[in-house]
């Protein structure tokens, strides 16, 4: 089985509520292995009153939330039965399982609320190793990689500029090993 995303019906004006209930749900009944996340798509809107800037956060699909998870009955009972769930969407009756997402719906939403879901990059680079920036205002100074950050795909590199050393975060594309 593997893991994709389903669409879960809430009460409206419920989603964050169900959110909450769902990830202590899953924590509580060692579900951390089926379900993984649980989103509510929301999108930042500026709003101004009374001549102030108010950044308010507006549900993209309100009385739904998104829930990436592995599809068994154990993970569909806790879903089905978490306190503000009304069902999923795309299951013909009680007892039938839901349709996931498509592979192109999910990658919509989550673009259009800032996740980007690029696979994992291979890394390469090794803490104290010398590099050389290929990319950006530090092109062609080199220096020694000091933090790794594989989840954000940045590394910290101390560049030699002007007799100091000064510590750079750049993206995994902007570097490269020397050999």
């Amino acid at each position: 089985m593997e893991k994709r995303w389903y669409v879960v019906h809430t009460y409206s004006g419920y989603e964050n509520k169900v959110k909450t209930n769902l990830e202590k749900r899953l924590e509580s009944m060692g579900m951390e292995d089926k379900i993984f996340r649980v989103l509510v798509p929301e999108d930042e809107e500026t709003e101004i009153k009374n001549g102030k800037k108010k950044v308010a956060k507006k549900k993209v699909f309100p009385g739904y939330v998104l829930a990436e998870m592995v599809m068994t009955d154990d993970s569909w009972y806790v879903v089905r039965n978490t306190p503000g769930v009304t069902g999923f969407v795309g299951s013909a009756g009680s007892g039938s399982k839901p349709t996931p997402l498509l592979e192109e719906e999910v990658e919509t939403i989550l673009k259009r609320m800032g996740y980007d879901e690029q696979p994992a990059a291979e890394v390469d680079f090794e803490l104290k190793e010398t590099i050389e920036v290929i990319d950006g205002p530090f092109n062609g100074f080199s220096g020694k990689i000091e933090k790794i950050d594989i989840d954000k795909q940045k590394v910290k590199v101390f560049v030699d500029m002007f007799g100091r050393e000064t510590p750079v975060e750049l993206d995994f594309s902007q570097v490269k090993k020397l050999s």
